[in-house]
């Protein structure tokens, strides 16, 4: 794989996993356990939505084969996706929703706090706008994990069921390949092992204040979403996001 190649495939990572975790959020509009929530949850969804635009009108530009970033989010299969597994995961109870989206956030500050400094100027730049969100994102998801680990009976049970669900598709974040390495010798992309390190570090830090046991290190884990490898669940969340493009493909309002 040559750089070029590697930075493309890098850029749809970044761009799918943004894309697949705001439609999971939006399926909660209208469903949250309360109005405050809603609001919350669809700005989330917005900025990852914003954040996934960016960078597929980026990947577009290099790609340079016709496609434009909608026909990237709304023409491609899921075997051609190339977002982490666990933003694929399904919202279940609100312990799941904010464990999920807890577990993404480390993951996201941590790569786009390394990103602003990155060589590719127009990657450093997309960075820095969508960090400052980001870490609103990571105070959020992190409060309501602390809150809920360290409240009651019910909600700490919930809470340590959602680690323990989710922990399996954790290992993808900080497990690089061959595209995450090359990126991180180019100076594009971050150190793979600063940030495994970091986000380990946060998220034992926060589970613990929020009495919660994390998974083992060594643990068994899902892999493969960012080689177009994916669960049953990813099919079923483009049927719906990609309907209208599929149905009415190129069509325009009058």
């Amino acid at each position: 794989m040559t750089q070029a190649e590697a930075l493309q495939e890098y850029l749809l990572r970044l761009a799918d996993s943004d894309m697949i975790l705001g439609q999971r959020l939006c399926e909660l509009c209208g469903k949250a356990p309360a109005l405050e929530e809603e609001m919350a949850l669809m700005n989330v969804a917005l900025d990852l939505v914003g954040q996934a635009r960016n960078w597929y009108e980026y990947a577009a530009e290099l790609i340079n084969d016709g496609r434009d970033a909608d026909k990237l989010c709304f023409r491609r299969d899921a075997h051609d996706y190339r977002n982490l597994l666990l933003t694929e995961q399904p919202n279940e109870d609100y312990a799941v929703t904010m464990g999920r989206q807890f577990f993404f956030d480390v993951y996201h500050y941590f790569t786009l706090k390394s990103l602003t400094e990155s060589s590719d100027e127009r990657i450093a730049g997309i960075a820095a706008k969508s960090l400052k969100e980001v870490t609103y994102h990571l105070r959020r998801s992190s409060e309501w994990v602390k809150r809920l680990g360290d409240g009651t009976e019910e909600s700490h049970r919930r809470m340590q069921d959602a680690v323990d669900i989710l922990w399996r598709f954790t290992g993808e974040l900080i497990t690089p390949d061959d595209t995450d390495r090359l990126m991180a010798e180019a100076g594009i992309g971050p150190d793979p092992d600063q940030l495994a390190k970091d986000w380990r570090g946060m998220v034992n830090e926060v589970l613990t204040q929020a009495t919660l046991t994390p998974g083992a290190e060594d643990a068994w884990m899902y892999m493969g979403g960012k080689h177009g490898e994916h669960t049953e669940h990813l099919g079923f969340i483009l049927a719906e996001m990609q309907f209208l493009q599929r149905a009415y493909p190129d069509a325009t309002t009058w």
